[in-house]
């Protein structure tokens, strides 16, 4: 019994030791990305080929979000994009998005992301004027 009680011990003591790096280790990545809540995203578009999406947040960022190959997603003037918060409404990862185009007959087109990133300056003004968001 009194192995048994030292082997526990001795356990606990190793996970205790480890928690702190296995935190840090998840932390890192989260000060290094570039968050945003949902209620600041003002607008969206679709990029040429249909792949990625443009997320106007707050007056001057912009977002890509890439989509799984061949979505091929339009925006057409009756449409609208969903993002169904689950939990928090910071975003930011892909795995925080939860996307679909509606439209007011009830048609749903569920989009996947695999990425998203924000872009620089020079890479906003580097889209073609008609896909800005």
């Amino acid at each position: 019994m009194r192995t048994h009680l030292i082997g526990l011990v001795a356990a606990i003591a190793a996970l205790g030791l480890a928690a702190p790096e296995a935190r840090a280790s998840t932390e890192a990545p989260a000060k290094s990305t570039s968050c945003f809540t949902s209620s600041s995203w003002n607008g969206w578009s679709t990029a040429a080929g249909g792949d990625a999406l443009y997320l106007r947040v707050n007056l001057k960022d912009v977002y890509r979000v890439d989509l799984t190959p061949g979505t091929h997603a339009r925006r057409y003037g009756d449409q609208f994009l969903v993002n169904i918060v689950r939990g928090s409404n910071w975003i930011c990862s892909p795995l925080d998005l939860d996307l679909a185009i509606s439209d007011h007959h009830g048609f749903r087109q569920p989009l996947i992301a695999r990425g998203l990133r924000k872009l620089s300056a020079e890479e906003i003004a580097a889209i073609p004027r008609k896909e800005l968001p």
